[in-house]
């Protein structure tokens, strides 16, 4: 079944212009919408389906600093504020909460690995506590279990992923932007190598700037562009349990399961990391840039079915602009959820957490993440076409620094200083040849 959505009206009205086009209605696009209006800007964002209704409402909820990549974390710390920030401007709950995310662990390798982060991370400005046996004990009481170690970080939270990214698209149009839902963007007009146009299902949008945030979707978009963007999708399985555990912390992991709470005082529970390979043109035709991935993954994988291929989303054909695109027959992704995962997953948050013994399952779902090579996203404006920008392979952590990137997105866009450092996100780091074109892909 669909994860739980927030459906939210909205003006659909495509206007005839645009200062900047933003393709894809995901956190990463409603977000940088949402800067770009609060800019001054004429903004437009387009939707192929409903706002939020992949990735973006399918993840845990987590925003957080704790056990970031590196090449993350100042994004990640800038999105905890900007999360405050659009929330209070917007006016309406997305469900954000610096509840503060415990782990809990007893292997002293894991436990080490996560001193050795904090001590770079405190070196960085975050707030991030080792627990002692006792403390983590004591934190992880709702387990019944006495734990080695953990950590605390009380000024990360999380955020509802079903409210969020709707409401954040409310708060794009009161800043005068347009949102158009059911409006798939087929491609992008040039004139003289520049971005002239968007080519709409329902019309043309004439505009200098366009920022591709289509998520899974991003990859087959840009290559009809010519331009080579190494991105491949996992299919990740969520259930949700109704309400009724006592003392549980608001969001918990160990041994890689993971329990967050919701808004409804169920808690969502998924196994980090584990997830179904679906096979892709996009997957194959970028094999060798991933083969280092998924072989540091491979206990972690398993094997998937095509449905992955038959929608679509990961093609590599071209297709054309006068005729309905794998967009349009497919509005949005919503897989089957591997069964044998789901009942992995409850089996082991069911161990982990005694309280949820006797409750019963709400929901079961699924999402593709779309991730790059190196699991840290492409942020980039430098791609070959003066004002394209593509901002995509947010590698199943992007939902908590979706504002940060946004606001990024933003920056490029204006020209103005950006809110954290870019060199890591270039597309160039691919080595793909200039600009990543699709003959050295």
């Amino acid at each position: 079944m669909p994860a739980p959505l927030l459906e939210v009206a909205t003006s659909n009205h495509l206007p005839p212009s645009a200062d900047c086009v933003v393709i894809g209605g995901g956190i990463v696009g409603v977000s940088a919408a949402y800067w770009l209006a609060s800019a001054g800007q004429k903004v437009v964002l387009l939707e192929k389906g409903l706002v939020g209704a992949e990735q973006s409402s399918r993840n845990w909820g987590w925003c957080r600093q704790q056990n970031r990549d590196a090449r993350e974390l100042a994004l990640a710390t800038r999105s905890l504020d900007l999360w405050e920030r659009m929330a209070e401007d917007i006016g309406d709950s997305l469900g954000f909460s610096r509840c503060g995310l415990l782990y809990l662990s007893n292997s002293p390798a894991e436990i080490e690995g996560w001193a050795n982060w904090g001590r770079f991370a405190r070196g960085a400005g975050v707030e991030t506590h080792m627990l002692t046996a006792a403390e983590a004990t004591e934190r992880g009481a709702a387990t019944g279990q006495r734990w080695a170690g953990g950590v605390w970080s009380p000024s990360d939270g999380t955020a509802d992923p079903s409210r969020a990214a709707p409401m954040i698209a409310r708060g794009v149009e009161v800043h005068g932007g347009h949102v158009v839902q059911n409006c798939a963007a087929r491609g992008v007009e040039l004139a003289a190598g520049r971005v002239a146009a968007v080519i709409t299902e329902r019309g043309t949008i004439r505009t200098s700037a366009v920022v591709v945030a289509g998520g899974a979707w991003a990859g087959s978009f840009v290559n009809q562009l010519g331009i080579a963007f190494p991105q491949a999708s996992v299919r990740s399985s969520v259930l949700s349990v109704a309400p009724g555990a006592k003392g549980l912390p608001p969001a918990l992991v160990s041994g890689g399961v993971a329990v967050t709470r919701r808004g409804d005082g169920g808690y969502m529970l998924a196994i980090s990391g584990r997830a179904c390979l679906d096979p892709t043109q996009g997957a194959i035709a970028g094999i060798r840039h991933f083969l280092p991935m998924f072989a540091r993954r491979w206990r972690s994988l398993r094997p998937g079915g095509l449905q992955a291929w038959n929608a679509g989303f990961e093609t590599r054909a071209r297709w054309a602009l006068d005729r309905p695109t794998p967009m349009e027959r497919t509005r949005i992704l919503d897989p089957r959820p591997s069964a044998r995962i789901i009942a992995e997953t409850l089996a082991k948050a069911r161990a982990l957490v005694p309280d949820l013994r006797h409750l019963p399952v709400q929901a079961t779902w699924a999402g593709y993440i779309d991730s790059t090579p190196d699991g840290v996203p492409v942020i980039d404006a430098d791609i070959g076409i003066p004002g394209l920008v593509l901002a995509a392979g947010l590698s199943g952590h992007g939902f908590g620094i979706g504002p940060g990137v946004g606001h990024l997105v933003a920056d490029l866009v204006l020209g103005r200083r950006p809110i954290a450092d870019t060199k890591h996100y270039r597309l160039a780091r691919f080595g793909l040849s200039q600009w990543g074109k699709v003959s050295d892909f």
